[in-house]
């Protein structure tokens, strides 16, 4: 069953304005009201930057496109493959699925991809180094993905011991990652953490 979403406010004509020149948008800069998630179209464009079009439906809305697009799930510990939101450039909901089943086959093959690279979990194999600025921690890490730099806002929301060895770390963009024994690392690894656990 289709969820039922409320209408956004009105788009910025600044960020629309940042779509290709072959995006239809409507003029009035308005967002219209999505009633099926069928009208969804994600996509890349460029590569490795999605992109979404609100087709045209019955009550007459042309074509309305969002240059960029941040897709999240709610839950996705609990409800994997639930509750699907999308945010526009400047973070504010555009609208939430209840399943990603709801989105057209195309676009539910991009959302599947946007998930796994989104919560795809990479293990820490060394912690390079850690800076603190004003409560939030910038991390220098190598992980069996290779190094990745990544930022936390808070350690006490963000960092999920599992037990006294299992640590999962949660960063702004939601991307996890996951020290499975603290204890086997390497003595600077272990002195970096110590700093701020």
């Amino acid at each position: 069953m289709d969820t039922a979403v409320l209408e956004k406010p009105e788009a910025k004509a600044d960020e629309v304005a940042k779509a290709a020149p072959d995006f239809p948008q409507t003029q009035e800069f308005v967002t219209p009201k999505i009633s099926r998630m069928e009208m969804l179209k994600l996509f890349y464009k460029p590569e490795g930057t999605l992109r979404l079009t609100i087709e045209r439906n019955p009550e007459g809305w042309e074509n309305f496109s969002y240059p960029t697009v941040k897709l999240y799930q709610a839950a996705p510990l609990s409800s994997p493959g639930r509750y699907i939101v999308l945010h526009d450039g400047k973070g504010e909901e555009i609208t939430m699925s209840d399943h990603i089943d709801q989105f057209s086959p195309d676009s539910r093959a991009i959302a599947e991809d946007e998930i796994r690279r989104r919560y795809l979990t990479a293990k820490i194999q060394s912690v390079t180094s850690i800076k603190v600025e004003f409560g939030i921690t910038y991390w220098t890490v190598l992980t069996d993905k290779g190094e990745r730099d990544f930022v936390v806002q808070s350690l006490t929301e963000s960092c999920i011991w599992l037990s006294d060895r299992h640590l999962l770390i949660i960063d702004v963009d939601g991307n996890r990652f996951e020290i499975l024994d603290r204890f086997s690392l390497d003595e600077t690894s272990r002195t970096n953490l110590a700093l701020v656990l």
